[in-house]
């Protein structure tokens, strides 16, 4: 049966911009989807999922330039305890750097996993700027790409995407400075408080 299995890799799974874009890709998807959270107890749950899906697509954030620990140990568990059926892996994966390829070595670890456990690797989508960017008219890059991701998987065909924000590197640093500056005093940080950060960040 032809069937997405979306696994949340994120380590704020729950509350996370991954669980966004896994939203945004089954409500797009031709094909059925399957969503599920990643989390340290659930792995050979998430295994038997595997039996029953043709395509597994693993939406995360890159953390330090590299998969979340949480996706590692999964892979670890993999490693040991295979699935029968191995589903076709795909990654969206996003970060708040503009550059999307900044999320090129996470990548290329799910592939490397991927080679070492037996499991095709399929598509790829990419995305900069991936904090802020659900929060702008940029969006609609966003959607564009998960909809080629979605119909690539639901073709069997693999294909390579990347978005990012259309902006100069430096005012995206003035853009993001006011996100975060806006989402500080959103959870409470004073003014004050960011000022003193920011002379002891050197900005």
């Amino acid at each position: 049966m032809e069937k997405v299995l979306i696994i949340n890799a994120s380590p704020r799974a729950p509350k996370s911009n991954s669980r966004r874009y896994a939203e945004m890709f089954s409500a797009v998807c031709p094909i059925p989807t399957d969503y599920r959270c990643l989390n340290r107890a659930n792995h050979g749950e998430l295994a038997r999922a595997m039996e029953h899906a043709s395509d597994l697509l693993l939406v995360f954030p890159l953390y330090a330039d590299a998969i979340p620990v949480t996706l590692l140990n999964f892979f670890k568990s993999l490693e040991k305890a295979p699935p029968r059926h191995r589903p076709k892996i795909s990654v969206l994966i996003n970060c708040g750097f503009l550059e999307p390829e900044q999320n090129d070595i996470a990548v290329r670890m799910v592939r490397l996993f991927c080679l070492h456990a037996g499991f095709p690797y399929g598509s790829t989508l990419r995305v900069g700027s991936g904090e802020a960017i659900l929060g702008t008219p940029f969006r609609i890059l966003v959607r564009a790409g998960i909809r080629r991701l979605a119909r690539a998987i639901a073709a069997g065909k693999d294909v390579s995407l990347q978005v990012t924000m259309p902006l100069s590197k430096p005012l995206f640093l003035r853009a993001s400075t006011v996100y975060w500056k806006n989402y500080g005093m959103k959870h409470g940080i004073t003014r004050a408080e960011m000022e003193t950060m920011q002379i002891e960040g050197g900005q």
